[in-house]
């Protein structure tokens, strides 16, 4: 088996190699009945996830625009922050954030989106750039809250990125090899509220789905299913994973 992270003999990349979920589901053993679960919602393009390519017509100039600014917020392993690498607000300009609003409300079907801001003067990071090298992090499997947001967004914006370093949708694996579910439903905002652990290891998850990284691909899908980066890669600024992400909420 291989381990949960290796990297390319180069240390250029650092990709997620998490268990893969089994062909034959029923061969697997029962969850214990008193471990805690997860619903499980089936991946289904078009209804839970989107993926729409070339969706930016002028996406080489947000790159390079990307790439070219001076001033970005530093995370982790900068500083004592929970995100990753680099980061700033404001990643798409007015116009370009439109399309990107309009592009989305009709694959949901909504009329109206927007951005709910958290208590306590935080603020929510949508419409960020986020740039993270193969060195910063690792994937971390999580859902967005429910509080926040229900639709979730990345555009990938490196020019010539690593395939495998796209979006994995994950579901449960429980030690016994057991699996669960993918999302979390109210009365719960996010995986802590509803398995009642802070974090779990990465063995602790199946891969369900991989979306890979293609220039100026956008993948969007609600926000409470279990995701994560499938990986990072790069060392030099314009070498790193340049992603725009964003979360709005809409009406149920």
């Amino acid at each position: 088996m291989l381990p949960p992270f290796e990297r390319t003999p180069l240390d250029n990349h650092y990709f997620l190699h998490m268990i893969s979920k089994p062909s034959d589901l029923n061969a697997l053993p029962a969850i214990h009945p008193n471990a805690p679960r997860l619903p499980y919602e089936e991946l289904k393009h078009g209804v839970n996830y989107w993926i729409v390519d070339q969706v930016l017509p002028n996406a080489e100039e947000i790159s390079e625009r990307c790439f070219s600014r001076d001033k970005w917020e530093y995370g982790a392993p900068y500083q004592p922050e929970s995100w990753p690498g680099m980061r700033f607000h404001g990643a798409l300009l007015p116009d370009e954030l439109a399309h990107i609003e309009t592009t989305v409300k009709k694959l949901v079907g909504k009329d109206k989106l927007w951005t709910e801001q958290p208590p306590g003067g935080l603020r929510l990071d949508c419409n960020v750039a986020q740039l993270v090298g193969a060195k910063e992090t690792t994937p971390h499997p999580h859902t967005d809250s429910r509080k926040l947001c229900r639709y979730a967004c990345v555009i990938y914006l490196s020019p010539n990125p690593a395939p495998d370093s796209g979006t994995s949708f994950c579901r449960l694996r429980y030690p016994n090899g057991a699996i669960g579910g993918n999302i979390v439903l109210a009365p719960h905002n996010n995986l802590v509220d509803a398995l009642k652990v802070k974090a779990l290891p990465i063995e602790a998850w199946y891969e369900d789905m991989r979306v890979e990284n293609v220039f100026n691909r956008m993948i969007l899908y609600k926000a409470n299913l279990v995701h994560c980066a499938t990986g990072y890669f790069g060392q030099t600024l314009r070498d790193k994973r340049l992603t725009t992400v964003f979360f709005w909420m809409a009406e149920d």
